[in-house]
């Protein structure tokens, strides 16, 4: 039997679709092809399905033939060849027949053949057949072919800005020369397009658009979040300018070369009062938030004990190293912090439990 293959690495089908997978038969991947073909009739996957149903026309005349479309996921790495090897055994295991089973595998490029080792070590591969457009091969579609590259936006993106960074050198060298300051253009340039590479490489554009995202939202719903955010990273800058100040008294109060251990202690000594400050403004708002939300759970007040908890035994444990609180105080605190947050936990949890029976109740009622 020879099972026709349509591989999609990246799912379009799916995504653009919203056609489950796999797709078994020829009058199933037919309709499936022309769905994506109303959904983009741009896309290069269109013509595998075609292909795969093509194929099956020419070759079910002279033997037993199945066509199936299977597919990946968006990011097309090691997760999509996985999903496209289990959809291979769920069509493998649907197949009605007890004759041996060879495949062609019919892609649109490079990047989707990259699964042919996964199929093949499920079913033999007699072929594997890339769809080319044949218009594609012609020097006459260059232009439409460069017009579609600068009308994507992520492509555009990736092309443009550093070749805009890249001519923007000369005119900044003429600039920094009259500004005396020829030195400058070389290190601005080659950081601004090192930057814009890690954050291609890294993908962080998208966490900056999803992040720019919630901000946007957070300033439209009125979230409390987002000043507590903002008095949060104002109190962390001043815990760090007060840990290095008192660092500095420490070694001044000394006058010798401090340790690792004395240097941290410093640091967290003169620190942790405001980045405790921080955690509660942050948790406070959190907590507000889920309210307003109506989503609010008592165990979301156990964040403001815990941070003062831990706060209070940082800041205990850097004095003592510090040498300005004895042994006994040191353990009274740790002894102090553990409780209250191992009573805040079971406080909270028994008026939860209690809430959540008192509510059953009156829902019942």
């Amino acid at each position: 039997m020879l099972l026709v293959l349509c591989v999609d690495l990246d799912d379009d089908l799916g995504r653009k679709t919203g056609v489950p997978t796999p797709v078994v038969g020829r009058n199933e991947v037919e309709h499936a092809a022309v769905s994506l073909a109303e959904a983009d009739p741009e896309d290069s996957d269109v013509n595998v399905l075609f292909e795969g149903v093509h194929l099956y026309d020419q070759y079910s005349t002279e033997e037993d033939v199945e066509v199936a479309a299977v597919t990946g996921v968006e990011r097309g790495d090691v997760a999509a060849n996985r999903k496209v090897g289990r959809e291979v055994d769920e069509v493998l295991a649907g197949l009605s027949t007890d004759d041996p089973v060879n495949a062609v595998v019919v892609t649109d490029g490079a990047q989707d053949e990259s699964v042919v080792p996964v199929i093949r070590s499920r079913v033999p591969i007699e072929a594997v057949k890339r769809v080319v457009v044949r218009q594609a091969q012609d020097l006459e579609s260059m232009y439409y072919t460069l017009k579609q590259v600068m009308n994507d936006p992520e492509t555009r993106g990736t092309i443009l800005v550093p070749l805009g960074i890249l001519l923007l050198i000369y005119p900044l060298a003429v600039l920094a020369d009259v500004l005396g300051l020829p030195g400058a253009v070389l290190g601005v340039s080659s950081a601004a397009v090192g930057l814009y590479a890690l954050f291609r490489g890294l993908g962080l554009e998208r966490v900056v658009d999803q992040a720019v995202g919630r901000v946007r939202e957070s300033l439209y719903t009125g979230r409390v979040t987002l000043i507590t955010y903002v008095v949060a990273a104002a109190l962390l800058v001043i815990g760090g300018v007060e840990g290095v100040g008192q660092l500095e008294a420490v070694r001044a109060q000394t006058g010798v070369d401090l340790g690792p251990s004395t240097v941290v202690a410093a640091l967290t000594y003169g620190a942790v009062r405001w980045f405790a400050a921080a955690g509660l403004t942050t948790s406070l708002g959190q907590v507000t938030d889920e309210y307003l939300a109506e989503r609010f759970r008592w165990r979301y007040l156990n964040a403001p004990f815990y941070v003062l908890s831990i706060a209070a035994v940082l800041h205990m444990l850097s004095a003592f190293f510090l040498d300005y609180v004895t042994l006994t105080e040191l353990a009274a605190v740790l002894t102090a912090g553990t409780l209250v947050s191992v009573l805040s936990t079971l406080a909270f949890a028994v008026v939860e439990s209690w809430r959540g029976g008192s509510d059953a109740d009156a829902d019942a009622a």
